[in-house]
């Protein structure tokens, strides 16, 4: 294996291990932040002790009580799959640190969606706001392969059309899906245009692809509310990914 080989395969490593040990920490948030809207986040098991923090298992310490369906296992798994994907195709550029950083919050709010058909407020906002600013931090690194302002007005522009499309049909698209919009528009807008519209394009299609298995399996109809996060993750996912091999 050559010297940049070896580069590769330590940094795709070390971001798995990220990845895994981020993805170890998303359960408890999961199982707190999946209410329905406007409830409070969970406070208590099921058994009804207390659960404090946010971070760690989904699991009680005053009756070991497990949630299995917010488990260790799942999260970790994406987690670690996302961001060492997400470092074999950035490289050693800075702009790494930021998906590397945002991935888990990404991850935590597609269970959350998956879950309750919710995108929380405390996490779609931070995200937005993270990714311009350290997205700016890494625009005054050399070697990096973005632009910023085209991140700025990424978030502008899909945040804005999303808007436009809530406004429009608002039992089709949830305002949380507005916000997150944001966030992921700086992200896909931080390598160009093309990468934002393949990302928004992959996100739509992935969509439509599942409902319209749905409603062939006869699992759902025609006006059945689905989760849209978890495709607008992966559809920016992907096109990150396109971005920063062609950056």
């Amino acid at each position: 294996m050559t010297t940049a080989g070896s580069s590769t395969a330590a940094l795709v490593a070390v971001a798995a291990l990220w990845g895994a040990a981020a993805g170890a920490l998303l359960p408890r948030a999961a199982y707190r932040f999946s209410v329905p809207a406007g409830e409070p986040w969970r406070a208590e098991c099921p058994g009804g002790h207390p659960v404090g923090g946010w971070a760690g298992p989904a699991r009680c310490g005053a009756c070991e009580r497990t949630e299995a369906r917010y488990g260790s296992g799942t999260p970790v798994a994406v987690t670690a799959l996302v961001c060492a994907v997400l470092a074999a195709a950035t490289g050693t550029r800075p702009e790494l640190a930021v998906w590397l950083l945002l991935a888990p919050v990404a991850v935590l709010l597609a269970v959350v969606d998956v879950r309750v058909q919710r995108l929380p407020d405390p996490l779609t906002l931070p995200l937005a706001g993270a990714a311009l600013a350290l997205l700016g931090a890494a625009a005054l690194v050399p070697e990096h392969a973005g632009d910023w302002l085209t991140a700025l007005y990424g978030a502008l522009a899909l945040g804005g059309a999303f808007f436009v499309l809530f406004l429009i049909n608002p039992g089709g698209m949830g305002f949380g899906d507005v916000k997150l919009a944001v966030g992921l528009g700086a992200a896909l807008g931080w390598y160009g245009w093309p990468t934002l519209m393949l990302g928004t394009f992959a996100a739509f299609l992935l969509g439509a692809v599942y409902g319209g298995a749905l409603v062939a399996l006869r699992r759902a109809g025609r006006k059945t509310a689905i989760p849209f996060g978890p495709f607008l993750i992966t559809g920016a996912f992907l096109g990150l990914l396109v971005g920063a091999y062609a950056a």
